[in-house]
């Protein structure tokens, strides 16, 4: 969503409202089963002393995948984000300024971007989380697993040695 602000940019302390919805395909992770509902965004851009403040308050529910066990957990983020906005090119080389494109901003891509750098890329269902067992794939949160422990191939020949001794 493109916003005007030409009648802001030369005018300290003026403000412009938005409000818009987030393209939730641009906002894909790993982790990230889907989206339960619309991404939207809530916001100001004022122009403080001649710098312009983007403001925004992003809603968000979503299904992800535990990195440890692959369990479904469901999140809800309700993150506040802040941008720089800059008119001047030189000085947008900045990663935290956001350049303008004429007297207007995609604040949907600005707020985008945030989402992207801000949200977690792995999610646990708990702290302590187990995960799965690589042998059989059992989940370790529900109890062990009767694999046997494997043994290391290098140590194999030690383990060899020690059988041997036992059977003299």
């Amino acid at each position: 969503m493109v916003i005007d602000l030409h009648e802001i940019i030369g005018t300290p302390g003026k403000s412009v409202a938005f409000q818009c919805q987030l393209d939730r395909d641009r906002l894909s992770f790993p982790a990230l089963e889907a989206f339960d509902g619309p991404v939207t965004a809530r916001g100001t851009v004022r122009n403080t002393a001649g710098i312009l403040e983007l403001t925004a308050d992003v809603q968000a529910d979503m299904t992800v995948r535990c990195a440890r066990c692959g369990k479904r957990l469901a999140r809800h983020l309700e993150p506040r984000y802040t941008a720089m906005l800059q008119a001047d090119p030189e000085d947008a080389d900045s990663e935290e300024i956001f350049p303008l494109d004429g007297d207007g901003v995609d604040v949907s891509d600005v707020l985008e971007t945030c989402f992207i750098l801000d949200t977690d890329q792995k999610y646990l269902c708990r702290e302590d989380c187990k995960g799965l067992c690589p042998t059989c794939g059992k989940d370790l949160n529900d109890g062990p697993c009767q694999c046997k422990k494997q043994i290391d191939p290098r140590m194999a020949v030690l383990r060899r040695l020690l059988e041997d001794d036992q059977e003299v």
